[in-house]
């Protein structure tokens, strides 16, 4: 009596189903395959591996940017008109974008450790170039709107570099898994050789990556200078609206040394606060001057000045997402703000024992005032009772005819320069200034004030390397940062770096010898159980033809009557056996 028994038996692979269910909607074991993954498969893993580092680069920008984000919805209402939060939608974007592309790149790495055919799903090849060609075009838009931003990323660099060496170090080796199975496990070929030498080119670079870092906090303590002071720019916006009154005593309540305000000359020679050139922004001009929303805002009396609400804009635009953190009380006083004159603002100071920076914006040669803004300003400064010395002047023009004045400028100049003109203090954008530029600037007496530093990650690069004051929107959260986020001496970090390279190759070393070793047994083994039809089978394996099934099948039967040496690996189990009699 003969026996039926099924000859395989296949195993529940449920990992393996999801994997390749997910990446390439192939859900059934008869869709997996085994074979070389086709050039056009991969083309599209690189066109998925260069997604994710360029989705990385931005997702890495908009990080590093949220300190300007402010300034990048104004440059986008004076382009558009129209005041709205553009981050909003592109960070939503960026990060499902991100999530996404990380997610599919992941799968593909588990097709390549599991040895499995890469076989992207067509909706995914879409959604891969949908995303692509999104980020390209916000990468394109950035560059044309707000190009200088991009300094960013290397200003970033000073306080990032350390950690995101370790990061691409523990990557890399990861990585070196893959790497080492593809290298080992295959004949060699000139692309594996390429791929391997490539690998260690990488490796070989990050290792030595800190050798080109410049990182202000990695110093000696005891060499660290005092904090930066903290410069109120119109004062607190977080906390209420822009040159407002309640604005400026928001910053001397968090700790501002000093405050910095944006001055207009209106009609009739009030100097005022205002750093639009329009009043649509942060008034209701729109609803009182319906006709007269788009006129310069100097060219309104400081009567019909005095009539806007200044503060309804800030509880309904909601510019840095604070309003809700306000309590009602505040919310009250700032519905009902108006536009706040410059001798206001230079009494408060002087009451606060604290000292001004004016950006005055020269009237045009049409305006009444354009002969008599100068002495209009100075009048409004014997007017305020405040001392000239506790005053900076940074217009560039009538700098003459300012006398006791501290003199400021807003551009990088040299030395002699600052000497000609008779500069004290220079305001400079932090992503134009240097670590050596400060240096220098500070060892020639000259005070540097760096604006616009929101994020404490900033004001500690800042603090690190000698900057006396920055320039911010939030008094209120640099006050909070009693010492810089991170501070390391140069021997330390050096043995870190070391230590982290030696561990990051030995480990490699040791994958590559794991892999290497693997195999060679694995062959040997495989050699000495295999007969001669299973050696052939196994080199055409991976070419499927009509002569391979047949092979299959009489393999299959000469393994019957030659009994495999041990019968139970044809039985779903070890109660059922064939015999070698009942066979034959």
């Amino acid at each position: 009596m003969v026996k039926h028994q099924a000859l395989q038996v296949y195993e529940k692979q449920v990992f393996l189903s999801i994997v390749t269910g997910i990446y390439g909607c192939r859900w059934k074991r008869y869709q997996r395959s085994q074979d070389n993954s086709s050039k056009w498969e991969c083309t599209w893993f690189i066109i998925l591996c260069s997604s994710f580092v360029l989705l990385l680069f931005w997702a890495y920008f908009w990080l590093v940017a949220q300190n300007d984000f402010n300034d990048f919805n104004w440059l986008v209402f004076n382009g558009s008109g129209e005041w709205r939060d553009e981050t909003i939608p592109i960070l939503t974007s960026t990060t499902v974008g991100f999530i996404y592309i990380t997610f599919l790149l992941i799968l593909a790495l588990f097709h390549i450790s599991l040895g499995q055919q890469l076989n992207l799903f067509w909706v995914h090849k879409i959604g891969v170039l949908a995303t692509l060609l999104t980020t390209i075009s916000g990468i394109v838009s950035v560059d044309d709107i707000w190009q200088d931003e991009w300094d960013i990323l290397l200003v970033s660099l000073q306080s990032t570099a350390p950690f995101l060496h370790l990061g691409a170090l523990v990557t890399i080796t990861a990585i070196s898994w893959l790497v080492a199975g593809y290298v080992v496990r295959k004949q060699r070929s000139n692309f594996q050789v390429m791929v391997l030498v490539v690998y260690i080119i990488i490796h070989l670079a990050l290792c030595l990556a800190p050798l080109t870092f410049t990182c202000p906090c990695i110093m000696d303590r005891n060499t660290l200078k005092p904090a930066p002071s903290i410069v109120g720019q119109r004062g607190a916006p977080m906390l209420a609206p822009e040159n407002t009154m309640m604005s400026f005593n928001r910053a001397l309540q968090h700790g501002a040394s000093s405050l910095e305000a944006d001055v207009t000359i209106s009609v009739d020679g009030i100097p005022f606060l205002m750093r639009d050139w329009t009043l649509r922004r942060t008034t209701d001009v729109s609803r009182v001057f319906p006709s007269r929303q788009f006129e310069d805002a100097s060219f309104f009396n400081w009567t019909e000045l005095r009539s806007l609400n200044a503060g309804r804009w800030f509880l309904e635009s909601d510019p840095y997402w604070t309003v809700q953190t306000l309590s009602v009380k505040d919310r009250s006083r700032i519905g009902n703000l108006t536009v706040c004159s410059l001798v206001e603002m230079l009494r408060l100071a002087a009451r606060a024992n604290s000292s001004a920076l004016l950006n005055i914006r020269k009237p045009t040669p049409e305006h009444p005032r354009f002969r008599s803004w100068f002495m209009d300003t100075l009048w409004t400064l014997q007017k305020a009772g405040i001392s000239q010395k506790r005053v900076t002047w940074a217009p560039d023009t009538d700098r003459g005819r300012v006398r006791g004045l501290q003199q400021a400028a807003n551009e990088k100049l040299s030395l002699q320069e600052i000497r000609q003109r008779g500069i004290t203090t220079l305001t400079l954008d932090y992503r134009k200034i240097s670590l050596k530029d400060i240096q220098e600037y500070l060892a020639s007496n000259v005070s540097v004030t760096v604006y616009t530093v929101n994020k404490p990650w900033l004001y500690s690069i800042l603090w690190c390397s000698g900057v006396p004051s920055v320039s911010s929107d939030a008094p209120q959260i640099l006050q909070k940062v009693p010492y810089p986020i991170w501070l390391m001496s140069r021997s330390a970090y050096n043995f870190i770096w070391i230590t982290s390279d030696l561990v990051s190759l030995a480990v490699v070393m040791g994958i590559f010898f794991f892999q290497n070793y693997h195999m060679i047994r694995w062959r040997i083994s495989g050699m000495q159980n295999y007969n001669p039809e299973q050696i052939m089978l196994s080199a055409v394996a991976r070419r499927p033809s009509r002569n391979v099934n047949i092979m299959k099948e009489k393999l299959i039967f000469s393994e019957l009557d030659n009994g495999l040496g041990s019968t139970e690996e044809l039985c779903e189990n070890g109660n059922m056996r064939y015999s070698q009699e009942g066979l034959s």
